[in-house]
């Protein structure tokens, strides 16, 4: 299934620099640049699938399997990736291959040595330092190759900062690290370039990414921006509308700003411009619909998997967190579309026939609830299934998936030309949402399989991902030939031919767009590695606090400028683990010790979306410069555009840090999810209103300023209602047992804690502790947190704290004084501010309706 719009050459050629390599030679060359990734996308399937354990053969632990991933991305990132801009794109130079070749030797040294470095840790031979050294350099410029030089000069100047520690200003200074020490620690350890992002790249990100690319290969991108454009094309501004779901849809599969932008961007952004969007804000939206879509579960650019590994929690519940923020920033972004076009007076584009009432409802809301429903029963039915059939569900369920398979592919058949589904860039009328949308609804059932997967069997992403990713290439095989024995139109042969070309295609591409993910994930190790061999990270805090004042609002801010500024030149990703493994702990640090507990997960998710802002952030922001060459507008003002769009973004960071309810922290009950959903929907289509300086009509200064007050009202209620009734009671410390008999099972305990650091300086916090659901009386409880407790003059001292306990792991040493219990108060629930904010509202309404209405006849 194609897509029969193609970018522009210079389009083209900038996602080919970004994501897969500007080089495309002819003869063995350009089959050994097409048999690699090959066999390097057969190699991830291998590995993550149950076959070795079965055939109890090419089993591969962690480090090794990481070697080998890192291999095959430096021998591409050379073989693929000219050197300079004026190196040639048509043949491989010699040097390039000895580069290709000594880079995948160093990447693979840890795998073909395994049991002889393992047998001598700690004590490298100079061999060990010579490959490392040699390693390093080659990573470094293969780094550049794939991603430019912003990711290489900052992992160069930490490894700078590894060897010059005591030549350091005395805030940042540490007694440095010999080469041997710096080498074997960054490269034959999993501390450094082979660490935790690496393993996330090859346990996780490999198949997501190849998942994307076989779904875009099978037509599943095109079946979006088609069925994007047929239930939003006809509204004011339609084709911006559609732009952003079909980016919010490609953003499920990709993990990739700047290839949402052209994928999408070749299609939209020419007909947002024949509705009356000017070229510059044609772009932008398709910019900020696209770097949006990284906050799109399930693959958010791999930054979900990497939260996996860092904040310690399930995939499901990092989806569960990034879910509604995701949902309101997109939300909020049509609603930006819908206010400029009402600003213009701009129409959508004409339909074909005026539907009636009763079949718009039959071919929109009737598809979108049977989709939910038909996800509700899976969702639901798998639990029963195994209760009834025990081990016989799961194939019960794969024939059940087969049938439903089978016949939507014959639903497909039926409104496919020859199993395509054709885009026109010259689109005139909106087409009819129903065959639309029956045209591709098999290219859901995978997608039901990766959800299945991680939240019912409760599998690993990867291993997910896997499964799902088996689907698809029974997709791929079989949709054509099964489509044209349907329809009974096109040779059943060829079309079979044609099924194994595109599953081949789609295995040499996926793994082509993952080699700059592949390079900057382990060129990030290295930030992490030094940050763990040299103890800046504890630096950090002293730092950040000397810069902050120890005000929160300010250390996020701080934060926030530097995600974007290296996000800037970084692809999100490595900004992602080099931030967050700077300034996450700082965060959590220092918001306990004013007071505040902040969830890690709720810190990671505000450094990745300004890292994710950053993709449109002049004078760099690649994505930028994708759409100005579609839109033919100015990059620099198309960024700036798209940054003022994605404002809304921006704001919501800091409201889920002080507001964790956004992340569906702390909801207990089906109607507070949805005053929930539903205020921070409200708070997020106000902003937007206030930011664009237009509501009903043009706002009035004094409107703009109350939108904002109503913004943060709605976002942070308790601001208000703290003022009002105290949100919190203090008792004193000696009352720490009486309290903890009455805490609930599954309820933390609270406390304010202080005591001597280990540099001697007295430093106080608030923690939370959980104690085991079965522990029964206080000293149970107080025990499984880690407790041991001394009453002493009217204080309460810690006596002991148990190693590995909650209690270490907050921070708590022994000699601390328990100063407070930290309890709810019982008091009115805060969402009764929402109440008084929407009266004002609704009178703003009333005001602005009356005024529009005074300007319409004067007109």
């Amino acid at each position: 299934m194609t897509q029969t719009t193609t970018p522009s050459k210079d389009v083209q050629d900038m996602v080919a620099q970004a994501d897969t390599g500007a080089r495309a030679p002819l003869g063995i060359p350009g089959r050994i640049l097409w048999f690699v990734p090959l066999c390097w996308s057969l190699f991830q399937l291998w590995y993550a699938s149950p076959l070795p354990f079965i055939f109890d053969f090419g089993v591969l632990n962690d480090t090794q399997a990481r070697s080998i991933h890192l291999t095959f991305a430096v021998f591409l990132a050379f073989t693929a990736y000219p050197a300079m801009k004026n190196s040639p794109r048509d043949r491989i130079p010699v040097m390039d291959w000895i580069l290709a070749l000594a880079g995948s030797f160093a990447a693979a040294y840890i795998f073909l040595f395994y049991s002889e470095l393992a047998s001598r840790s700690g004590a490298p031979t100079t061999m060990d330092v010579v490959v490392s050294v040699v390693g390093m350099v080659l990573l470094l410029e293969a780094t550049r190759r794939a991603l430019g030089p912003p990711l290489m000069v900052v992992a160069g100047v930490f490894l700078l900062y590894t060897f010059a520690g005591p030549h350091m200003p005395d805030v940042i200074a540490h007694k440095g690290a010999s080469l041997n020490k710096a080498m074997s620690h960054l490269w034959l350890t999993t501390e450094g370039v082979f660490g935790v992002a690496l393993g996330v790249s090859t346990s996780f990100v490999f198949l997501f990414v190849l998942f994307g690319a076989m779904l875009e290969r099978a037509g599943a991108g095109a079946y979006f921006i088609k069925v994007a454009f047929s239930l939003l094309g006809h509204m004011k501004g339609g084709p911006a509308k559609a732009a952003v779901v079909a980016s919010g849809l490609s953003g499920l599969v990709s993990g990739s700003s700047i290839a949402n932008v052209v994928t999408t961007g070749t299609f939209t952004i020419p007909l947002m411009k024949r509705v009356g969007f000017p070229g510059t804000k044609a772009g932008a939206v398709e910019v900020a619909a696209s770097t949006n879509g990284q906050l799109t579960p399930p693959i958010m650019g791999a930054a979900a998997f990497l939260m996996v590994e860092y904040v310690g929690i399930s995939y499901v519940e990092v989806i569960k967190a990034a879910l509604l923020p995701a949902l309101i920033s997109y939300i909020a972004l049509i609603y930006i579309v819908h206010l400029e076009a009402c600003k213009a007076g701009m129409t959508g584009l004409p339909r074909r026939h005026t539907p009636t009432l009763l079949h718009s409802l039959l071919s929109f809301t009737g598809t979108i609830l049977g989709i939910c429903i038909l996800s509700a029963v899976v969702y639901y039915g798998i639990g029963w299934t195994k209760d009834v059939f025990g081990a016989a569900a799961t194939p019960i369920v794969m024939v059940v998936l087969l049938m439903a398979y089978i016949a939507l592919i014959r639903v497909s058949a039926n409104h496919t030309k020859d199993g395509s589904i054709e885009i026109d860039a010259e689109l005139t009328e909106v087409p009819d949402p129903g065959p639309t949308i029956k045209s591709g609804l098999h290219f859901l059932l995978p997608i039901v399989v990766l959800v299945w997967c991680l939240t019912v069997e409760r599998f690993s992403p990867g291993l997910s991902a896997f499964w799902a990713t088996v689907f698809m290439i029974f997709i791929l095989l079989t949709q054509r030939p099964l489509i044209a024995l349907m329809s009974r139109s096109g040779d059943i042969g060829q079309q079979t031919k044609n099924g194994f070309v595109d599953l081949a295609e789609s295995l040499v591409s996926g793994a082509r767009n993952m080699i700059g993910i592949g390079v900057a994930t382990a060129a990030a190790g290295i930030v992490v590695g030094v940050v763990t061999l040299t103890g800046i990270g504890l630096v950090m805090t002293d730092f950040v606090e000397f810069i902050s004042g120890g005000n929160i609002i300010l250390m996020l801010i701080f934060t926030a400028v530097i995600s974007l500024i290296l996000g800037m030149g970084l692809p999100t990703t490595a900004n992602y683990i080099v931030v967050s493994t700077l300034m996450a702990p700082v965060i959590v640090t220092l918001g306990a010790q004013h007071g505040l507990i902040i969830p890690l997960i709720a810190v990671h998710l505000f450094v990745f979306y300004f890292g994710i802002l950053a993709d449109d952030t002049p004078p760099v922001g690649l994505a930028a410069f994708a759409a100005a060459a579609i839109a033919k507008s100015d990059p620099i003002r198309t960024g700036i555009q798209g940054f003022t769009y994605d404002i809304r973004t921006a704001i919501l960071p800091f409201m889920f840090i002080f507001n964790t309810q956004l992340l569906l922290m702390g909801i207990d009950t089906w109607w507070h999810l949805f005053l929930t959903v539903f205020s921070s929907i409200v708070a997020m289509l106000i902003f937007s209103a206030a930011t664009q300086g237009w509501w009903l009509t043009r706002n009035k200064w004094w409107e703009t300023i109350l939108l904002l007050v109503l913004t943060f009202s709605f976002f942070r209620p308790g601001f208000w209602w703290d003022m009002i009734y105290p949100a919190k009671v203090l008792s004193p410390g000696v009352e720490i047992a009486q309290i903890t008999q009455t805490l609930d099972v599954g309820q933390a305990l609270e406390l304010r804690v202080s005591g001597e650091n280990l540099e001697g300086d007295i430093v106080g916090k608030t923690v939370r502790l959980p104690f085991d659901d079965d522990a029964k009386t206080a000293d149970e409880r107080l025990s499984s947190m880690g407790l041991m407790l001394t009453e002493n003059e009217g204080t309460m001292m810690v006596d002991m704290v148990e190693f590995g306990s909650p209690a270490e792991a907050a921070g708590i040493d022994f000699d601390w004084e328990i100063k407070w219990i930290i309890q709810d108060a019982e008091r009115p629930m805060k969402e009764w501010v929402f109440v008084p904010c929407l009266i004002i509202l609704a009178g703003m309404a009333m005001n602005q309706k009356r005024r529009a209405r005074k300007e319409h006849l004067s007109a």
